[in-house]
């Protein structure tokens, strides 16, 4: 809740509520004032120059991760060329920074050793997070001055123990990587090009991390930002969203592995997948550099489930990415009529699972 919103609501509150009200009112407004502050591109500790992004130690969020409220434009006029890129970069961002500093929190160097991993795991973690608020402030300065720049809502991870949290973290730096590649071909400005790339240089380097030295087992992620907990201000995220219903496997599903058929999932009730009768509808799966396209029978669903095989030609290794297309191959996004899901393959097999 923005700061004018949650003063509203202290304005209507009965009046035996407004002493309580009062001391939170002047917090919330100290913190959008310094959020606010934000909007100045010079304001701050700068990322790739000041040590913080690297070494800010312990469990406080790293500047600026701790203001949490979305940044008001500061000129009228038109948007910038990229703005809606950079504000779905900086939507996304807050998901990642706040996964790397709830790990921060809700762990210690004490946990990672227990779970059986490198004595450095936890510090690794924090440099993590500090990077990713150094990726918060330069998104935050692509954004232009006519546009909102978009702040953290709150998140569901599903994790409560070492293991699972660095399971879904390889999930989300793989994903990082692809999110980048996509809109990388989206922006005009060879400066929003360039900046793209550094960023994708260190989500690398978190992706290697994690695939060296950590990738042990594997966990599910669900939709992760608590419906109404954004900032009011926010923009839709992602921009344009086509609002895809998700895609799993069933629980009938007693292998991922490459070649293995499985039974597709529609796991959201109120988001359904609606299928044209008398068209044919495929299963595009995507491992690296291949694209595999394998068509799907529609005519009995939902009565009985959807069977596919997952292409055998894949390595159990890596991810693939599974859409459900009304074309072949799945070349354009207005194609795609449910997914993605997410297949984490193990160097060992080693329970594969959908996401």
């Amino acid at each position: 809740m923005g700061a004018k919103h949650f003063l509203r609501a202290c304005a209507l509150a009965s009046l035996g509520a407004v002493a309580l009200c009062k001391p939170v009112e002047n917090q919330r407004r100290a913190a959008f004032a310094e959020a606010q502050k934000l909007a100045d591109p010079s304001y701050g500790p700068v990322p790739g120059e000041d040590p913080m992004f690297n070494s800010h130690w312990g469990k406080t969020p790293t500047w600026p991760g701790n203001l949490t409220d979305a940044i008001l434009p500061t000129k009228k006029g038109a948007p910038g060329v990229d703005d809606h890129v950079w504000q779905n970069l900086l939507a996304a961002e807050w998901i990642i920074f706040s996964f790397y500093q709830q790990a921060v929190e809700m762990f210690n160097e004490s946990s990672f050793i227990a779970a059986g991993y490198p004595n450095t795991t936890y510090k690794r973690v924090q440099e993590i997070r500090n990077n990713e608020a150094g990726h918060l402030r330069i998104f935050q300065n692509q954004i232009s001055a006519t546009s909102v720049k978009p702040g953290s809502c709150k998140y569901n991870f599903p994790y409560n123990s070492p293991s699972a949290f660095l399971a879904l973290g390889t999930v989300l730096e793989i994903s990082s990587m692809a999110f980048l590649t996509g809109l990388v071909q989206q922006v005009k400005l060879d400066s929003a090009k360039g900046a793209m790339v550094a960023i994708a240089e260190t989500e690398t380097r978190h992706e290697v991390w994690a695939l060296m030295d950590i990738w042990k087992v594997l966990s599910s992620t669900s939709n992760l930002v608590v419906p109404g907990s954004c900032p009011r201000e926010n923009p839709e995220y992602p921009t344009p969203s086509q609002h895809l219903p998700a895609l799993g496997a069933s629980k009938k599903t007693k292998s991922l592995a490459p070649g293995a058929t499985i039974e597709l999932a529609f796991n959201d009730p109120k988001n359904q997948p609606k299928f044209v009768h008398g068209r044919q509808y495929y299963a595009v799966f995507f491992h690296g550099v291949k694209n595999e396209t394998v068509p799907i029978d529609t005519r009995r669903w939902p009565q009985q489930g959807i069977q596919v095989t997952i292409p055998a030609k894949f390595e159990e290794k890596g991810v693939i990415a599974a859409v459900v297309a009304d074309t072949p191959g799945a070349p354009t996004k207005e194609t795609i009529v449910a997914g993605p899901g997410i297949i984490l393959e193990q160097p060992e097999p080693l329970g594969v699972k959908l996401l």
